[in-house]
Order: C-alpha cells, then structure tokens, then sequence
C-alpha cells in the first residue's frame, strides 16, 4: 500500500526513539495510544495534546518526527490544521488517525492530498485492538525507517544529460507516500497540458482510487480515469492505476492500449508497481517515453527506469528537500538513471527548457 503505509512489513527498531506527538481530544483515545506506544521501547510518545493549539506550542519549542492528528476536534479538525501542523514540525511526519479514516474514505485522501504520510482508522467497537495496534506500531516505524540517512547510499550523485531532441509521446508518473500533495503541485504548474497520455501508478489500496481519481481531477482540466483493460490511451487523458493491478501499455497495431498486471513486480514487490508502467512506455513509445518519479518509500521505479533510458526515454525525480520521503526518486537518482531532481513545481518549466514540453 506504501501511501497509506502496509501494515503487514515489519521495521526494525531504531536506536534513537522516534519521537511522537499524540493530538486528540478524547482523553480516552490519549490514553489507549498512550498505552501501546509505552510498550515500545523504539517509540518515545513526547506530547499528549489534546487540541492543535496545544500541539502547535510543543512543537514551537520541541521537535518530533511522527504526529498522530485526530481529525474530528472542537474548535479546529484535523484537516483544517494539518497544513499549519506540517509547517510547526517542518520535517516531521503526519499520520492522520481518526475514525473518519476507513479505507477509500474522502477524508483519509484528502489528507493524503495536503500532506499526510499516511491515514488509519480507529478501531470501531468489536474490532481487534491487538492488530490496530500492530498496524500503528508498523506505519510508525516503518515512516521512521524512511527517516533514517543512509549513509552506505550517499555516494555522489551523477545526473544523466535529457535527451536532445526529445519529443514526448507519453508521460508516466510515480508515487508513493507524499505522492498526493506533490502531484497536486506538479499538475497546477502546468504539466497537466501535454498533447500525450499520461500515466499515474500511486501506492494506494484499491478502495482509495475512486476518491483518488477525483481528487486528481480537480487538480487539472484534463478527464481522468481509472484505467481498464485494452482500452486505448488517448492523447490528452490521464489514467490511474487501479489498486489491485500495475498499469502498464501495450502496443497493438498502430495503437497503445492499456495493460493491467495483477502480479506482484519481481523487483519492487509493490501493486500497483511503478516498474511495469515504465517497462511498458519503453517498449511502446521508446525514446518519446517521460518517467516522472515523485516520493515515495522504498525503490519502486529505478528498475523500469533502466528500461526507460535505454529506450531512449528521459526521467527526472523530485529533489530530496521537498520529497515527503526520499525513497523512490533517491533509489532512481543514486543509479545516476534521472537527468534532473526537481521540486515538483519545478518540473514543467525544465521540461519545457529542455524540449518544449508543456510548451
């Protein structure tokens, strides 16, 4: 799932607690999360605030790395202060834990869309509170990981040169967590006005992509869909990967049609997987083939991005200073496989610069 991050993948403790800040206003909801992360020794709960405003000034003078945001709250909800929320903890994460968070739910994706790392449900009456507290347990060490520098990664980074005479034919975009809120921004700068197909794979469950895909449309002008097996890109559509399949193209006759692969990708174990949806604009639209990486945890998308550039096809990757999680673009950029690593407002203009895309 990676957006809303898989409760099933376990992480291994980090030696530095992860410092949480805990906001809601039911004092018995405080002291249920209280008590599950007193249990772990990894996990520091720092705050208990039982109102933004007492959460926004802990966090003017205290830091942390992973908020727990409760959504329905007199005064203020959670959506409302997430924004300001993200802003107070500068790099710390946001997970939105409210029981308006069901899976598919409005407002769990639209807090993916401001911010969020990630949303889960409070455990309704008669649910087992043993596996909701292994699901909190898990996404919080699991955002934390993703936190974490890599130093055996940080080797000097080699930028590839975008191709000359580049002339885009299709456009593929991948994402994970954060992925929401930075394709929102790439759409409003522009990027959403090629005369091409445009291809989005975002980690997300399948109940999540009907609000998803209307989240996406209010983002641009252009029609957006779910796609569906065979059916024929067209210039000018966008089209999402549904949760339970990759995305991915196939070339039939003198036109591209759709692929859905229900498999697991070999490479990155994702689905929907970034990889297949590259592979498959290589094959099929070669060196008019445009891969765009955004973050996202975990590694998804360097393999076809391999595939990508040696079609001929360009990549570039959101930079790391405005990457939710510096995963995905940062695997793909360290394989010296991006020609640049932009902020996602950024990407429109270069692409234009560099070939007239957007144009």
């Amino acid at each position: 799932m990676n957006a809303i991050l898989p409760a099933h993948v376990p992480s291994a403790p980090t030696k530095v607690p992860v410092r949480v800040l805990m906001v809601d206003d039911s004092a018995v909801t405080r002291s249920v999360i209280g008590g599950i992360l007193n249990d772990a020794t990894d996990i520091e709960l720092v705050c208990r605030a039982g109102s933004p405003d007492e959460a926004f000034a802990f966090l003017a003078r205290e830091r942390v790395d992973i908020i727990l945001l409760d959504h329905e709250m007199p005064g203020r909800n959670g959506l409302d202060a997430l924004p300001h929320m993200l802003d107070a903890a500068h790099d710390g994460h946001v997970i939105m834990l409210s029981s308006h968070c069901q899976r598919g739910s409005k407002t769990a994706v639209a807090a993916l869309s401001i911010g969020a790392s990630d949303a889960l449900a409070k455990p309704a009456s008669g649910h087992s509170g043993r596996e909701f507290a292994a699901q909190l347990l898990c996404r919080i060490r699991r955002l934390a990981s993703a936190r974490a520098p890599r130093d055996a990664e940080g080797g000097p980074m080699v930028l590839r040169p975008f191709p000359v005479g580049f002339r885009l034919e299709c456009v593929g975009i991948g994402a994970s967590t954060g992925g929401i809120h930075a394709l929102a921004e790439l759409l409003s700068a522009g990027l959403a006005k090629p005369d091409a197909p445009i291809l989005i794979t975002q980690h997300l469950p399948a109940a999540f992509i009907p609000h998803y895909a209307k989240q996406v449309a209010r983002m641009c002008d252009l029609p957006v869909s779910v796609a569906r097996e065979g059916e024929a890109l067209r210039p000018g559509h966008i089209y999402i990967a549904p949760g339970e399949a990759s995305l991915s193209c196939i070339r039939d006759g003198g036109k591209v049609r759709v692929r859905l692969i229900a498999e697991r990708d070999v490479f990155s174990s994702a689905l929907p997987s970034v990889n297949p949806m590259f592979a498959g604009m290589a094959d099929c639209y070669g060196g008019g083939a445009l891969g765009i990486i955004l973050t996202g945890i975990g590694r998804d998308g360097t393999a076809g991005s391999k595939a990508l550039v040696k079609a001929g096809g360009a990549v570039i990757a959101q930079d790391e200073a405005s990457s939710t999680v510096w995963g995905m673009p940062g695997s793909a950029a360290r394989a010296g496989l991006v020609s640049a690593c932009l902020a996602p407002a950024d990407m429109p203009r270069y692409l234009q610069e560099q070939s007239g895309v957007g144009a």
